[in-house]
C-alpha cells in the first residue's frame, strides 16, 4: 500500500508537471488575470484630489472601511477603479439564491438544469449593475461631503462627477465579474475566490513590515509580537485540520449474484465535511455588511445623527457589529450546506443503486438520519467559523495590529489555497490517466 504522503508526491512530480501542458497554459492564464486586477487596483477614478482623500480615508480606515480596503487589495485607499472589487457580485448572488428558495419561478428555472442556471446567472448580472450602482452613486455623493486640510477631496463636484464616478466603479465590478468567471473557466480555482485572495495576500507584506516596526517603536512589546505570530500560526493549523475534517457514514451494499457466481457485498463511506460550506459564510457576512455601511462610512459627519450613531456602533470590535458578523456568519453556514447538500437526493441515490446505511430504512429514514448528522456537524462547523472570524478580532481591537491578520482574511487565504491545490492536483492526476490510457492503446494495437 502506498501512504497518502506518497501518493501526493507522485502527485506533485515536477516530472509529471512539466509534461501536463494544458495545466501549465491554465496556471499561466490565471497569474496573468491576477496581474490584470492587480494593475487595475492602482488606477484612480477622475476627478479625485488624492491627498484630501488619502487624508480622510486614514481618519476612517480603522473602522469597517478598512476590511472593505483589505478585500479590495488596496483599491479603496487609493480609489481605484477597483474600489467597489467584485462585493457587489457576491451580494447579487446571496439575494439571488434566497429568492430561488422563496419565488416559484425562480426555483423552476433553477430546476431546468444548465438552460435555468445561465438565466439565473443573467440575472444576477443584472442586480449586480444595480447594487453597484447605488453602491457607487452613494460613494459619489459622500467624497463631494469629504473635506480635510489639503481641501475639497472632489476637484469638480457636480452631475458629471457622480455620473462618471458610476460609470467607472461599476464598469470595474463588471469587469472583475467577467475576470472570475473566466478564471474559473480557462484557469485554476474559483475566479472570484482568487481575486478576493489575491487583494489579502497582497497587503500582507506591507502588514507585516508595520507590525515589526510597531514593535521597534516599542507600541507592541517582544513577548506579545511573538504571541501574536504564534497566534497566527495556530489559527491558519486550526483551519487546516477542520477544513479537512470529515464525518464518515457507512454505507453498505448488498450481495449481488451475476450467473453461477455471489459476489461479496461491498462497503464504503459517505463523507460529510465538518464545514461544508467553506469560505463562503465569511465573505457573505462581510459582503452583507459592507453593503449599507460603505455609503455612510464616506459621508460620516454630514449625515444625520441616526446614520452617524450607526457608522460608529459597526466599528471593527464593536458589540453591534460582532453581533451581526456572528448571526450572519450562523446563518450562511446552514443556508449554504441545505444549497450545496441535499439528504434526500442523497437517499434516493443511495436506494437506486442498492447501498443502505446499517440500521437505517432506506428512503425517507434514511435522508432524516443524513439530515440530522448534517446539521449537527454543520452546528460545529458554524461554531469554528464564527470562533475564527471574531475572537482574533477581539484582540486586533486591543492589541492595535494589522487588520490582516484576523480571523477571516487567515480563513480566505487558507481555504482558497487548499481548494486551488487540490485543483492542481486532480488535473495532474486526470493528466497521468490519460498517460495511462494512451499507453494502453499503443501496447494494444501493437500487439495487434
Amino acid at each position: 500500500m502506498v501512504s497518502a504522503a506518497e501518493q501526493l508526491a507522485s502527485n506533485l512530480n515536477f516530472g509529471a508537471f512539466a509534461k501536463a501542458e494544458d495545466l501549465k497554459k491554465r496556471i499561466w492564464f490565471t497569474l496573468a488575470a491576477l496581474v490584470v486586477y492587480r494593475l487595475g487596483t492602482y488606477i484612480p477614478i477622475p476627478g479625485i484630489n488624492p491627498a484630501a482623500f488619502a487624508e480622510s480615508f486614514r481618519a476612517q480606515s480603522s473602522g469597517i472601511l478598512g476590511m472593505f480596503n483589505m478585500f479590495a487589495g488596496g483599491a479603496v485607499e487609493r480609489m481605484a477603479i477597483f474600489a467597489l472589487n467584485i462585493m457587489p457580485y457576491i451580494s447579487a448572488s446571496i439575494i439571488m439564491q434566497l429568492m430561488t428558495s422563496v419565488v416559484p419561478t425562480l426555483e423552476q428555472l433553477k430546476k431546468e438544469g444548465e438552460q435555468g442556471r445561465k438565466q439565473i446567472n443573467q440575472y444576477t448580472r443584472y442586480l449586480t449593475v444595480a447594487l453597484a450602482a447605488f453602491q457607487a452613486y452613494g460613494i459619489a455623493f459622500g467624497l463631494e461631503g469629504s473635506r480635510g486640510s489639503a481641501g475639497a477631496v472632489v476637484i469638480d463636484p457636480g452631475w458629471f462627477f457622480r455620473i462618471s464616478t458610476v460609470v467607472t466603479l461599476v464598469g470595474g465590478t463588471m469587469f472583475l465579474m467577467w475576470l472570475g468567471e473566466q478564471i474559473t473557466a480557462r484557469g485554476v480555482g474559483n475566479g472570484t475566490s482568487l481575486i478576493i485572495m489575491s487583494g489579502i495576500v497582497a497587503g500582507l507584506p506591507s502588514a507585516l513590515a508595520g507590525l515589526l516596526e510597531l514593535s521597534r517603536q516599542g507600541a507592541i512589546s517582544w513577548p506579545l509580537l511573538i504571541a501574536l505570530l504564534g497566534l497566527m500560526l495556530g489559527v491558519v493549523a486550526a483551519i487546516v485540520f477542520i477544513e479537512r475534517a470529515q464525518r464518515r457514514l457507512l454505507i453498505q451494499y448488498p450481495k449481488r449474484q451475476m450467473g453461477n457466481r455471489m459476489f461479496q457485498g461491498d462497503a464504503s463511506h459517505l463523507p460529510l465535511k465538518l464545514n461544508s460550506s467553506g469560505v463562503i459564510p465569511p465573505i457573505f457576512a462581510s459582503s452583507l455588511l459592507l453593503l449599507p455601511i460603505t455609503v455612510a462610512q464616506f459621508s460620516q459627519g454630514a449625515g444625520p445623527d441616526w446614520l452617524n450613531a450607526i457608522v460608529a456602533s459597526l466599528g471593527r470590535g464593536q458589540p453591534l457589529y460582532l453581533a451581526i458578523y456572528v448571526g450572519l456568519i450562523v446563518f450562511f453556514a446552514f443556508f449554504y450546506t441545505a444549497i450545496v447538500f441535499n439528504p434526500q437526493d442523497t437517499a434516493d441515490n443511495l436506494r437506486k443503486y442498492g447501498g443502505f446505511l446499517p440500521g437505517i430504512r432506506p428512503g425517507a429514514k434514511t435522508a432524516e438520519y443524513i439530515d440530522y448528522v448534517l446539521t449537527r456537524i454543520t452546528v460545529v462547523g458554524a461554531i469554528y467559523l464564527a470562533a475564527v472570524c471574531v475572537l482574533p478580532e477581539l484582540l486586533i481591537s486591543y492589541a492595535a495590529v494589522p487588520f490582516y491578520f484576523g480571523g477571516t482574511s487567515l480563513l480566505i487565504a487558507v481555504s482558497v489555497t487548499m481548494d486551488t491545490v487540490a485543483q492542481v492536483q486532480s488535473h495532474l492526476l486526470a493528466h497521468q490517466y490519460e498517460g495511462l490510457i494512451k499507453k494502453a492503446k499503443l501496447r494494444g494495437a501493437t500487439r495487434r
